[in-house]
């Protein structure tokens, strides 16, 4: 529970660095990270004082953009094994408070099927983030169903995680790319896994889209209309629509006024769940978007507190056993 006796929330989009891992991406060239100004500093300590003030329970700990894989196998499975060690300690240290979703050295498969058995059968993880793409290799591509399959397989969370298009040196216009960029890489990458059919071949899955759906709220139908289109005569379109409804959506990002009535749009509340983005997201901007969200209606006239936390309590096993800061 927060402070004041409100419902405590769960934050599915929280992120971690460390000194290490900062250190081999500016080595690989990412001193500015997708455009912004300056890496942002990470320790467990800081992350609990701003859950604290905002109320929130329990956030699940992920590397954000631009990932693990910096162009070589090798490192990149070394890299994922050594920030999912560092986040399930963190994990291990804070039980009550943390969770980790374990970073995947795509787009080598042989690489993500270890880790992946690692981070579940190991460390413990609560489920795996995947960025949108990775050297322009997108989620849908054929090369990855092997993953899709394992994940499948296991029921997984899996929480996607935009970064840069691998156009985005013309795109971007010298602009940081999480401003536009991420929110179409988002859209980009859903609408593959669509039009791929992994969607519907892996239904056990629970996956996260962010920051409200990025852009597929206002693209939900165009794509749909699309998929209908390019079918084979005679062959019946999978209705794309209820498939983005199945998928579950964060609200990271500036949800409000207008891109989170855009997402009821498309998707039930009880697809819903809350994330802060910090801590990329500096605290006061956290602190001010809880404030909003506190002060807004949910649907049915309920509380955006204890709508998204039961939702995650659903797909997160962890939450479902314990309260997660009792249990700490």
């Amino acid at each position: 529970m927060a402070p004041d006796g409100t419902v405590g929330l769960v934050d599915v989009h929280a992120h971690f660095v460390t000194d290490s891992y900062v250190r081999t991406a500016k080595e690989a060239g990412h001193t500015m990270p997708d455009g912004v100004p300056a890496w942002p500093s990470w320790s467990a300590a800081a992350h609990l004082e701003v859950m604290d003030r905002c109320g929130i329970d329990a956030a699940m700990l992920s590397i954000s953009s631009p990932g693990v894989h910096f162009g070589d196998d090798a490192s990149a499975r070394r890299l994922a094994r050594e920030v999912n060690e560092a986040g399930a300690e963190a994990v291990r240290e804070h039980p009550g408070r943390f969770g980790l979703f374990a970073s995947l050295p795509l787009p080598d498969v042989d690489g993500a099927l270890e880790e992946t058995a690692h981070a579940f059968d190991v460390l413990g993880a609560d489920g795996v983030v995947l960025e949108t793409n990775t050297h322009g290799t997108y989620l849908g591509d054929p090369a990855l169903e092997p993953v899709w399959a394992e994940l499948d397989r296991r029921g997984a969370v899996v929480f996607l995680h935009p970064t840069s298009p691998v156009c985005w040196e013309r795109s971007a216009l010298g602009r940081p790319r999480p401003m536009i960029e991420f929110v179409f890489d988002t859209a980009r990458t859903v609408t593959d896994l669509l039009l791929a059919g992994a969607l519907e071949r892996h239904r056990n899955l629970k996956i996260i889209v962010p920051h409200c759906g990025g852009a597929l709220p206002v693209l939900a139908d165009r794509v749909d209309g699309f998929m209908r289109m390019f079918m084979p005569e005679g062959t019946q379109a999978p209705d794309a629509v209820a498939q983005l409804r199945r998928l579950y959506y964060d609200l990271a990002g500036p949800a409000l006024p207008r891109q989170l009535p855009a997402l009821l749009g498309l998707a039930d509340p009880d697809r819903l769940l809350y994330g802060s983005d910090h801590v990329w997201t500096p605290a006061a901007g956290v602190e001010a978007h809880v404030a909003g969200l506190d002060a807004a209606p949910a649907p049915g006239g309920g509380d955006w507190r204890s709508l998204t936390t039961a939702n995650a309590r659903r797909i997160l096993p962890r939450l479902a056993v314990h309260d997660l800061r009792e249990a700490g």
